[in-house]
Protein backbone atom coordinates (compact mmCIF):
# COMPACT_ATOMS: atom_id res chain seq x y z
CA UNK A 1 0.00 0.00 0.00
CA UNK A 2 1.24 3.52 -0.94
CA UNK A 3 1.58 6.38 1.38
CA UNK A 4 -1.24 7.88 -0.76
CA UNK A 5 -3.68 4.97 -0.47
CA UNK A 6 -3.06 5.04 3.07
CA UNK A 7 -3.82 8.54 3.42
CA UNK A 8 -7.07 8.06 1.28
CA UNK A 9 -8.09 4.79 3.87
CA UNK A 10 -7.19 7.19 7.13
CA UNK A 11 -9.83 9.72 5.11
CA UNK A 12 -12.46 7.32 4.53
CA UNK A 13 -12.54 6.65 9.00
CA UNK A 14 -15.35 8.83 10.24
CA UNK A 15 -14.75 10.71 14.13
CA UNK A 16 -15.35 7.76 16.91
CA UNK A 17 -16.32 10.01 19.80
CA UNK A 18 -19.42 11.89 19.95
CA UNK A 19 -19.65 15.79 20.51
CA UNK A 20 -16.85 16.77 18.31
CA UNK A 21 -16.53 20.04 16.81
CA UNK A 22 -17.26 19.99 13.04
CA UNK A 23 -13.19 20.64 12.34
CA UNK A 24 -10.38 18.50 10.92
CA UNK A 25 -7.43 17.62 12.67
CA UNK A 26 -6.11 19.07 15.48
CA UNK A 27 -8.89 21.71 15.66
CA UNK A 28 -11.30 19.45 16.24
CA UNK A 29 -9.35 19.02 19.74
CA UNK A 30 -8.91 22.48 19.73
CA UNK A 31 -12.62 23.08 19.84
CA UNK A 32 -13.43 21.20 22.08
CA UNK A 33 -12.74 24.02 25.11
CA UNK A 34 -11.51 27.67 25.03
CA UNK A 35 -8.57 26.67 26.79
CA UNK A 36 -7.55 23.83 24.66
CA UNK A 37 -7.36 25.96 21.73
CA UNK A 38 -5.45 28.66 23.38
CA UNK A 39 -2.84 25.91 25.14
CA UNK A 40 -2.35 24.05 22.18
CA UNK A 41 -1.72 26.55 20.04
CA UNK A 42 0.64 28.77 22.45
CA UNK A 43 2.74 25.17 22.85
CA UNK A 44 3.04 24.94 18.95
CA UNK A 45 4.25 28.57 18.95
CA UNK A 46 6.85 27.62 22.01
CA UNK A 47 8.50 24.59 19.45
CA UNK A 48 8.06 25.77 16.37
CA UNK A 49 7.66 29.72 16.22
CA UNK A 50 9.28 31.39 18.93
CA UNK A 51 13.11 32.28 19.72
CA UNK A 52 14.22 29.20 21.59
CA UNK A 53 17.43 30.13 23.83
CA UNK A 54 20.64 29.08 22.62
CA UNK A 55 18.48 27.34 19.32
CA UNK A 56 20.11 27.65 15.98
CA UNK A 57 17.38 25.69 14.32
CA UNK A 58 15.18 27.58 11.74
CA UNK A 59 11.76 27.66 11.56
CA UNK A 60 11.80 25.61 8.55
CA UNK A 61 13.71 22.65 10.14
CA UNK A 62 11.73 22.67 13.69
CA UNK A 63 8.50 22.03 11.09
CA UNK A 64 10.61 19.52 9.54
CA UNK A 65 10.88 17.74 12.64
CA UNK A 66 7.22 17.69 13.56
CA UNK A 67 6.59 16.54 10.20
CA UNK A 68 9.05 13.45 11.18
CA UNK A 69 7.70 12.49 13.96
CA UNK A 70 4.30 12.74 12.38
CA UNK A 71 4.89 10.31 9.69
CA UNK A 72 6.34 7.88 12.63
CA UNK A 73 3.43 7.80 14.18
CA UNK A 74 1.56 7.56 10.84
CA UNK A 75 -0.61 10.79 11.42
CA UNK A 76 -1.23 12.40 7.91
CA UNK A 77 -3.48 15.27 8.84
CA UNK A 78 -0.01 16.39 11.26
CA UNK A 79 2.65 14.81 8.51
CA UNK A 80 0.81 16.71 5.65
CA UNK A 81 -0.04 19.89 7.52
CA UNK A 82 3.23 20.64 9.02
CA UNK A 83 4.89 19.35 5.57
CA UNK A 84 3.30 22.12 3.86
CA UNK A 85 4.55 24.36 6.41
CA UNK A 86 7.78 23.04 6.18
CA UNK A 87 8.46 23.58 2.58
CA UNK A 88 6.09 27.34 2.91
CA UNK A 89 8.68 28.35 4.77
CA UNK A 90 11.76 27.20 2.87
CA UNK A 91 10.21 28.80 0.26
CA UNK A 92 10.37 32.05 1.87
CA UNK A 93 14.08 31.25 3.21
CA UNK A 94 15.41 31.18 -0.40
CA UNK A 95 15.83 27.38 0.27
CA UNK A 96 13.51 26.13 -1.41
CA UNK A 97 16.30 23.40 -3.32
CA UNK A 98 15.35 21.35 0.25
CA UNK A 99 11.91 21.16 -0.41
CA UNK A 100 12.51 17.05 -1.52
CA UNK A 101 14.11 16.67 1.40
CA UNK A 102 10.46 17.05 3.45
CA UNK A 103 8.63 14.50 0.75
CA UNK A 104 11.40 12.11 2.04
CA UNK A 105 10.39 12.86 5.57
CA UNK A 106 7.47 11.05 4.69
CA UNK A 107 8.49 8.21 3.95
CA UNK A 108 10.92 8.18 6.98
CA UNK A 109 14.17 8.65 4.90
CA UNK A 110 16.78 10.74 6.66
CA UNK A 111 19.60 10.24 4.28
CA UNK A 112 19.27 13.70 2.62
CA UNK A 113 20.37 15.78 5.71
CA UNK A 114 23.17 17.11 6.91
CA UNK A 115 24.59 15.24 10.05
CA UNK A 116 23.23 18.28 12.29
CA UNK A 117 19.54 17.62 11.07
CA UNK A 118 19.83 13.87 10.79
CA UNK A 119 21.17 13.39 14.26
CA UNK A 120 18.47 15.70 15.79
CA UNK A 121 16.04 13.60 13.50
CA UNK A 122 17.30 10.93 15.49
CA UNK A 123 16.87 12.36 18.70
CA UNK A 124 13.38 13.04 17.82
CA UNK A 125 12.63 9.76 16.48
CA UNK A 126 13.78 8.01 19.52
CA UNK A 127 11.68 10.36 21.65
CA UNK A 128 8.55 9.58 19.46
CA UNK A 129 9.38 5.54 19.65
CA UNK A 130 10.57 5.34 23.33
CA UNK A 131 12.18 8.05 25.33
CA UNK A 132 13.74 5.82 27.80
CA UNK A 133 16.01 4.49 24.67
CA UNK A 134 17.71 7.85 23.96
CA UNK A 135 21.11 7.71 25.69
CA UNK A 136 24.03 10.21 25.90
CA UNK A 137 26.07 8.96 22.80
CA UNK A 138 22.89 10.18 20.32
CA UNK A 139 22.75 13.67 22.26
CA UNK A 140 26.68 13.98 22.02
CA UNK A 141 26.57 12.59 18.11
CA UNK A 142 23.89 15.48 17.92
CA UNK A 143 26.39 18.50 19.66
CA UNK A 144 29.34 17.15 17.60
CA UNK A 145 27.56 17.77 14.25
CA UNK A 146 27.07 21.03 15.32
CA UNK A 147 23.70 21.13 17.19
CA UNK A 148 23.73 22.92 20.58
CA UNK A 149 22.18 21.76 23.59
CA UNK A 150 19.24 24.19 22.83
CA UNK A 151 18.49 22.00 19.68
CA UNK A 152 18.57 19.10 20.96
CA UNK A 153 16.33 20.59 24.08
CA UNK A 154 13.61 21.26 21.02
CA UNK A 155 14.11 18.24 19.14
CA UNK A 156 12.91 16.42 22.43
CA UNK A 157 10.32 18.51 22.80
CA UNK A 158 8.85 18.92 19.24
CA UNK A 159 8.96 15.26 19.60
CA UNK A 160 6.98 14.77 22.85
CA UNK A 161 4.62 17.67 21.66
CA UNK A 162 3.69 15.87 18.30
CA UNK A 163 3.12 12.61 19.91
CA UNK A 164 0.52 14.27 22.04
CA UNK A 165 -0.67 16.14 18.83
CA UNK A 166 -0.82 12.70 16.89
CA UNK A 167 -2.73 11.26 19.08
CA UNK A 168 -5.54 13.58 19.68
CA UNK A 169 -6.12 13.47 16.11
CA UNK A 170 -6.52 9.86 15.53
CA UNK A 171 -7.53 8.78 19.19
CA UNK A 172 -10.85 10.93 18.43
CA UNK A 173 -10.53 9.99 14.88
CA UNK A 174 -10.91 13.30 13.94
CA UNK A 175 -11.64 14.12 9.95
CA UNK A 176 -8.30 14.07 7.65
CA UNK A 177 -8.09 15.09 4.21
CA UNK A 178 -7.78 12.60 1.76
CA UNK A 179 -4.91 15.26 -0.41
CA UNK A 180 -2.57 17.50 0.57
CA UNK A 181 -4.48 20.17 -1.42
CA UNK A 182 -6.09 22.10 1.79
CA UNK A 183 -2.94 22.71 3.62
CA UNK A 184 -1.87 25.34 0.98
CA UNK A 185 -3.63 28.21 1.92
CA UNK A 186 -2.93 27.70 5.78
CA UNK A 187 0.84 26.98 5.52
CA UNK A 188 1.31 30.87 3.98
CA UNK A 189 -0.60 32.24 7.00
CA UNK A 190 1.02 30.04 10.03
CA UNK A 191 4.48 31.29 7.99
CA UNK A 192 2.95 35.05 8.22
CA UNK A 193 1.53 34.98 11.69
CA UNK A 194 2.48 31.62 13.72
CA UNK A 195 -0.62 29.55 15.53
CA UNK A 196 -1.95 31.95 17.66
CA UNK A 197 -1.71 35.02 15.78
CA UNK A 198 -3.48 36.48 12.17
CA UNK A 199 -6.71 35.52 11.09
CA UNK A 200 -8.70 32.66 13.16
CA UNK A 201 -7.61 29.57 12.62
CA UNK A 202 -9.50 27.63 9.72
CA UNK A 203 -8.98 23.63 7.67
CA UNK A 204 -5.34 22.78 8.89
CA UNK A 205 -4.19 25.28 11.89
CA UNK A 206 -1.97 23.48 13.28
CA UNK A 207 -1.60 19.22 14.49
Amino acid sequence: MTRDDERFQRATQPPIVAGLPDAPGITAAMGLTPGLGVHLRGLADEVLVHDYPGATLRRAEREMIATAVSAGNDCFYCMDSHAAFATELLARDGDAVRTPLVDELKLGALSGFDPKMRALLHVAGVVRHNPLELTAADVEAATSAGATDGDVQLAVLIASAFSMYNRLVDGLRAMTPPTTEPYAEPAQRIAEHGYSGGPVASAARTG
